[in-house]
């Protein structure tokens, strides 16, 4: 497949790139992207969850009443779960949520979704660019010439480029990586995938 290079104004340069079979044709493997894009959410998950169980309150032991004769259920601690301000019945306890997937299924995860948008003719390849000084206004025009500022775009680069990240940053729908930030929740969660010139050539180089 090969796709025409873009300005930033939105307009065709003449140049023509082709895209690596090897990472943008392959036969699609769906419980592959699955499995990953599972791990990459749970390793975004901090697990610092924590509720006191009644072991944990600070409060008096002494027994608030006595055992029999009040015509109530016998109680021996203001820290009981029933009582407002007890302690919390099986409460949740912090917890490790990272989980590992093997390099080569990642790797064929990545190729596979980067497959579903160029199939889908969401992928663009840009000019490499830059921004003299960080402008949001600067970036939404250049989205507003390639025509995805109604999208949910990811924008990749070669390198990091402080402006441009910083123009991208109060952008709802944008975002902006480098080459090795790029990972399979990303490229499925966007509907417009832009690679810059130089980024293109380092991602086939490396064939992911």
């Amino acid at each position: 497949m090969e796709l025409e290079v873009l300005n930033i104004s939105g307009k065709g340069t003449g140049k023509k790139v082709k895209l690596d079979k090897s990472i943008f044709g392959i036969e699609p493997n769906d419980h592959a992207i699955y499995l990953d894009v599972k791990s990459i959410m749970a390793n975004k998950r901090q697990g610092t969850h924590k509720a006191k169980e009644r072991a944990e309150i600070k409060g008096s032991t002494k027994k608030i009443k006595r055992q029999k004769g009040t015509g109530t259920a016998r109680a021996g601690s203001i820290k009981s779960p029933i009582f407002r301000g007890g302690g919390r019945v099986f409460g949740p306890r912090p917890s490790e949520y990272r989980n590992k997937l093997n390099r080569k299924v990642k790797e064929l995860a990545r190729k596979s979704a980067l497959t579903y948008k160029a199939k889908n003719k969401q992928v663009l390849i840009v000019e490499d660019f830059s921004l003299e000084a960080p402008k949001t206004k600067d970036f939404a025009n250049i989205q507003k010439n390639l025509k995805i500022d109604d999208k949910k775009s990811i924008i990749v680069l070669n390198e990091r480029n402080k402006n441009v990240y910083l123009s991208s940053r109060n952008l709802q729908n944008s975002k902006v990586i480098t080459v090795s930030e790029l990972n399979t929740y990303d490229i499925m969660n966007a509907t417009a995938l832009l690679f810059v010139e130089s980024s293109l050539d380092v991602l086939q180089k490396k064939r992911t």
